[in-house]
């Protein structure tokens, strides 16, 4: 177990209090980069590591076995493989959803091409069976970044999932195309018939939503039926945003940020008519990535609170809202554990678990309940 200091002392500052309740218990280490995670049962973890391997944690024994079927997935900058969702019909269906960054054929070329894909395969074991592709992205570039991608399903049956806009700005106002966007599909891939662009004309009918940079985190909250996102924005520019059908969240027209080495307003305002606020923007940046809104006991006082990962600034970052979805207040937590946090789960009994780009996954624990 590691126990984590509660207080961080600077030397030319006050003593800041971090955090006063939690510590950790180190689950797994070793691991590669472990993008994302999903519950099969309340004591097995799911978690896709970057570099393509599968692996199943026992979270009481820390046991870990591979999961073969998965094809050849490379690293390609940020991308790779990358989130992993049980389906809300997991236990009759035994399906796993996955996406990743899939080289696409660019004529003979030496330089590959990718697009974010959503792929969905059947756990049988320890064996993903039929993997097949249910969604490949229309935007197809040699760029090796801004991939997305996060999975999160509705309670209506629908699954949302997440693209960024592969380090092309203008991809994010052009409907045309999958980039920056949060879309919406059917569990078999197919697009449902209410999506708000299945009429447009040369809009691609997937999208729910656009004007998005690289969201990293997606959650649906059922107990207020709102579907959240975080995104990473250019220099002071990060953001929260509460998913609205149809919606247009700006970039690269509008951002709270600034270009990373001039330091000059990206964009040409940061608010306009039209355009959907974020619910929280951060300044500095803090890198966000995986999102959840926390509903378990375990951690009453983080009951209808978004939890974040920070990259960048390495914490666990809470928030507080209010009945309307507003911001009341900011928290920052595990500082002293110095990790990139890449991905965090609640499990079916609500212990909050977290991944890092170190390797590592942990079991957060609140010493009011020891």
């Amino acid at each position: 177990m590691k126990i984590l200091i509660i207080c961080v002392v600077f030397i030319t500052q006050i003593t800041a209090c971090v955090h006063d309740k939690s510590h950790v218990e180190l689950v797994v280490s070793g691991l590669g980069v472990p993008w994302g995670m999903t519950f099969l049962d309340v004591n097995h973890l799911m978690v896709t590591e970057k570099s393509g391997s599968v692996k199943i944690i026992d979270t009481q024994t820390g046991t870990i076995d591979e999961v073969s079927g998965v094809p050849d997935i490379e690293i390609v900058g940020q991308g790779g493989l990358m989130d992993v969702a049980v389906s809300p019909n997991f236990v009759d269906s035994s399906e796993v959803y996955f996406t990743y960054a899939k080289p696409i054929s660019n004529n003979g070329s030496d330089q590959a091409m990718y697009a974010t894909t959503l792929a969905v395969a059947k756990l049988e074991g320890l064996v993903l069976q039929d993997w097949r592709d249910l969604f490949v992205s229309n935007l197809q570039n040699d760029n090796r970044q801004h991939f997305g991608s996060r999975i999160a399903f509705d309670d209506h049956g629908y699954l949302y999932f997440t693209h960024g806009d592969r380090g092309e700005r203008g991809n994010a106002q052009d409907l045309s195309n999958h980039g920056g966007t949060v879309m919406r599909l059917s569990l078999d891939g197919s697009i449902p018939d209410d999506n708000p662009f299945i009429d447009t004309p040369d809009a691609q009918p997937e999208i729910w939503s656009y004007g998005h940079r690289n969201p990293q985190g997606i959650f649906y909250d059922s107990v207020n039926q709102r579907l959240w996102s975080n995104e990473h924005g250019p220099k002071g520019g990060d953001e929260i945003n509460l998913i609205k059908k149809g919606g247009n969240y700006g970039w690269p027209i509008l951002s709270y940020g600034a270009e990373y080495f001039s330091g000059a307003p990206v964009g040409d305002a940061i608010e306009r008519e039209g355009y959907i606020q974020p619910m929280k923007y951060y300044d500095p940046s803090i890198a966000p990535s995986s999102l959840i809104v926390y509903t378990g006991d375990l951690f009453p006082q983080w009951q209808g609170r978004i939890i974040s990962g920070a990259l960048v600034l390495r914490h666990l970052n809470v928030v507080s809202l209010d009945e309307y979805g507003n911001e009341i207040l900011e928290s920052r937590h595990l500082k002293t554990l110095l990790e990139r946090i890449r991905n965090l789960k609640q499990s079916p009994d609500g212990d909050i678990y977290i991944a890092t780009d170190a390797g590592d996954i942990y079991k957060l624990l609140n010493d009011a309940n020891q």
